[in-house]
């Protein structure tokens, strides 16, 4: 008489296997219309297509996302880090804190940080301002952008 010894590990799977009703990957099933298609989960998707004047900063949860700036960006008036001050950032024009090195893409950029632009600026700042040193790759959720927005505004309060 032959005794079959199955492993701990095959034993367990077939019989998952056989309580699901699946078949094995290398098996095709017996009928194929039998077999429910399985959706595989939906990833998070973040809406790109968000214009500034659709959201509502929240300047508290703005605070929390600004940590992330905190490693270059102070918002003390006078006093800059890696990055220069973002004291009253909102409605100056770029590249005008004086005394601070800019990059020449900054500093000759033209631009006045409104919310609508901050907005723009901060989800890709390199593929805003080509040649800016900043390093940040941005946030790409549009809230947090917003928010961060509020909280810098209200700084300057």
């Amino acid at each position: 008489m032959r005794k079959i010894v199955m492993s701990a590990v095959a034993v367990p799977g077939m019989l998952a296997l056989a309580a699901c009703g699946g078949a094995p990957a290398n098996e095709e099933p017996a009928d194929a219309e039998e077999v429910a298609e399985v959706e595989e989960p939906a990833e998070e998707e973040v809406p790109m297509d968000v214009a500034f004047a659709d959201l509502t900063g929240d300047a508290s949860a703005g605070e929390t996302v600004f940590a992330q700036c905190r490693t270059c960006h102070l918002v003390e008036e006078g006093k800059n880090g890696v990055g220069p001050s973002l004291y009253g950032v909102i409605g100056r024009e770029a590249g005008s804190i004086e005394g601070f090195n800019y990059s020449d893409a900054n500093a000759n950029s033209g631009i006045t940080w409104t919310p609508e632009v901050m907005f723009e600026y901060l989800e890709a700042p390199r593929e805003y301002m080509p040649g800016t040193r900043m390093a940040f790759p941005g946030l790409k959720d549009p809230q947090d952008r917003a928010d961060v927005i509020a909280y810098l505004d209200a700084t300057d309060e």
